[in-house]
């Protein structure tokens, strides 16, 4: 499969996705430097010691799992390291994991010294789809999500689909939910052949919804306009995730878009895009009261004057931008929540 190329301009980058790619991972990356490479110890520790055994001066940081992790301690921790190993302009990190670990270290290799070499080597379906490209990287901070960060563009992103092999059905979802979004909003082909019930390899699915992401990011890499068609589900979904994240049966980030995206979809949409979420089983409710929704979307980045600009999907394929109120988003989750 010949690699995917996000072009902008002075930092542009490969995407690679393949087979063993981690086996060759010499052949991708320049590691004859010193190398920071974060995991954490929800990921299959033979990933990173695989890169590590190809470092010249490798220094392994593993980390608790989860979203607590993408925090301002982590993150001066990770600065810690690479100061007391001392760590310059011409080294390098590499983040082997999930989204909160490319965020993260992203982050860390963006502001470290101005920005020295990120490399991403995503570890789930759902980061290897979305947040591994495209250069967001960030923390949480106060309460809410995402709120420090910045736009960093990785050197490289290395994508091997054979690390899926040891990720549980439940991540596997969240990560088609991803992909769902992508089509759902962006690409009515692609949607179309996974609605049909076509069988499509996970190479293929993954180049699909990545070269949604790259023809967007290409286009509007600071999220000023276009780039917000992949919140889709996100402003619904983030609430959902910050309310779930104080019960028993905590949701994933993958389970809490899934139900988003539904509450922003138009009647049609709605009911092809339920039908998907529910081949893979994923949520397409959720229970709630008013008050806690309303207070998480008050938490929401993109919350200006009591209004939010929200991605709806009348129709697959199209998409279109919206202000709501907060009382609107609420109203129009009627029917997909279950609202106490």
């Amino acid at each position: 499969m010949p690699d995917l190329l996000m072009e902008l301009g002075k930092d542009s980058y490969s995407i690679i996705i393949e087979k063993g790619a981690l086996e060759r991972i010499t052949e991708h990356l320049f590691l004859s430097r010193k190398v920071l490479v974060v995991t954490d110890k929800g990921v299959p520790s033979e990933y990173s010691k695989k890169i590590v055994s190809k470092c010249a001066h490798p220094f392994l940081v593993k980390l608790d799992s989860g979203e607590q992790n993408k925090c301002p301690k982590k993150y001066l921790y990770l600065l810690k390291k690479m100061t007391e190993n001392g760590f310059d302009r011409h080294d390098c990190v590499v983040a082997v994991g999930g989204g909160v670990i490319g965020d993260l270290a992203g982050f860390a290799a963006a502001t470290y010294m101005r920005g020295i070499d990120f490399y991403n080597v995503p570890t789930t379906l759902l980061s290897q789809v979305d947040s591994s490209v495209g250069g967001k990287t960030a923390i949480d901070f106060g309460g809410y999500k995402n709120i420090v960060g910045s736009f960093y563009q990785p050197k490289k992103v290395i994508i091997d689909p054979e690390v899926l092999k040891t990720l549980d059905k439940r991540q596997f979802a969240c990560g088609m939910a991803e992909i769902i979004k992508m089509f759902a909003s962006y690409d009515k082909d692609s949607f179309d052949k996974l609605y049909s019930n076509k069988k499509m390899p996970i190479e293929e699915l993954i180049e699909r919804a990545l070269k949604v992401k790259i023809d967007v990011v290409s286009k509007d890499e600071k999220e000023s306009g276009l780039r917000k068609v992949l919140n889709f589900g996100h402003t619904v979904g983030h609430a959902l995730e910050c309310i779930s994240a104080e019960t028993p049966s905590m949701l994933l980030h993958g389970e809490c878009v899934a139900v988003g995206m539904l509450c922003m979809s138009g009647k049609d949409a709605k009911k092809q895009i339920k039908k998907l979420l529910e081949r893979y089983n994923l949520p397409t409710t959720f229970e709630c009261s008013k008050k806690d929704l309303k207070n998480a979307l008050a938490h929401d980045k993109k919350s200006k004057t009591g209004e939010i600009s929200v991605v709806k999907v009348e129709n697959i394929g199209k998409f279109e931008f919206k202000n709501k109120t907060h009382d609107e988003i609420i109203n129009d989750c009627k029917g997909v929540l279950k609202l106490l």
